[in-house]
């Protein structure tokens, strides 16, 4: 259709040719093109390929990576030494993607983020030490716990005066013993403190054979059990402001961590209690409920809107930052 346009352009022109076969005009200037157009030739000012080398490496330099080319230009012409000028300069950096930050930077690596699953007890546990305010400003008690994910039972508790990595690998060494852990069972979960990565835990943990996971940096919600129940014992009606020594402040906890394993009606566990779902407890409780309710419901049936009510059991699984819904096992 082109060339046939070309031919009847010659007599009629290209207007009317075009016109006459309903053809875009810029189909036959852009066929009248050559397939490739001539190579510009170099100006005789351009900088040959060396030259263009040495400013780079000049720019890029230790001496000069952290400068402005004006900065890097002026200094050079005070030395008595001209590459080009600091157009020329920003030109060249440009073609390079360089007109930026040119030492190299550190940069964050890129986290995994923890995947835990827990179907039944003593599969995952997760730990952190919170502060308890002493009886002077400025200082503090350390309470270590760890919990049990899946009943949310605490499985051991430790208050020291200080952090340490020592102290957190006899309550590990205890806990797991006291659970009867066997290798490959457990995997502990902890955030980035210190005792938490110490290497002192590391190898325990590996005698053990207890996988160790840990929270992402800054991000809290990597452990969100421990915060929770850190949370529940802060809020306690009878916790204090301060403690007057570590021996008051171990007078206060014992009880509290009695009621909260066998007595506390967790919301996360469906108003069981941690003692009772992590010793397999709960199915007994949970008939027991129903019988009870299935009684209510038949003496008064009107009363139940919707029906005979279920007790529910403990969750059948508990994650740390379930994946995705396609991805779930």
């Amino acid at each position: 259709m082109t060339a046939l346009a070309e031919t009847l352009a010659q007599t009629v022109g290209v207007k009317a040719a075009c016109a006459a076969l309903n053809l875009p005009r810029s189909r036959v200037y852009r066929a009248r093109q050559p397939a490739s157009p001539p190579s510009r030739p170099t100006p005789v000012r351009a900088l040959s390929a060396s030259e263009r080398a040495q400013v780079r490496q000049t720019l890029n330099s230790e001496r000069f990576a952290d400068r402005a080319p004006r900065q890097v230009y002026a200094a050079l012409l005070d030395e008595g030494v001209y590459l080009c000028s600091w157009r020329t300069m920003y030109r060249l950096l440009a073609a390079h993607d360089e007109v930026r930050e040119r030492r190299d930077q550190l940069r964050h690596p890129t986290y995994h983020k923890p995947e835990l699953l827990a179907s039944a007890p003593n599969q995952v546990w997760s730990w952190d030490i919170t502060k308890l305010r002493g009886p002077l400003k400025w200082t503090y008690f350390y309470l270590y716990v760890l919990l049990d994910i899946y009943s949310r039972y605490a499985v051991g508790w430790l208050l020291a005066e200080q952090e340490s990595a020592a102290l957190a690998e006899v309550l590990v060494a205890e806990s797991c013993r006291k659970q009867g852990i066997v290798a490959d069972q457990l995997t502990l979960h902890a955030d980035n403190g210190g005792p938490m990565r110490a290497k002192s835990l590391a190898l325990l943990l590996s005698d053990l054979g207890v996988a160790a996971s840990h929270s992402r940096p800054h991000t809290s919600d990597d452990n969100p059990f421990s915060e929770a129940q850190f949370k529940t014992l802060k809020y306690r009606s009878d916790y204090p402001d301060r403690f007057g020594s570590l021996a008051d402040a171990r007078a206060w906890a014992r009880p509290f961590f009695a009621w909260y394993n066998h007595q506390h009606y967790h919301s996360g566990l469906n108003l069981l209690t941690p003692a009772s779902v992590h010793y397999g407890q709960a199915p007994a409780i949970q008939q027991q409920r129903q019988t009870v309710l299935s009684a209510a419901y038949t003496a008064h049936p009107e009363r139940f809107s919707q029906g005979l009510p279920l007790v529910a059991g403990p969750p059948a699984a508990v994650w740390i930052n379930p994946p995705a819904m396609g991805n779930l096992p």
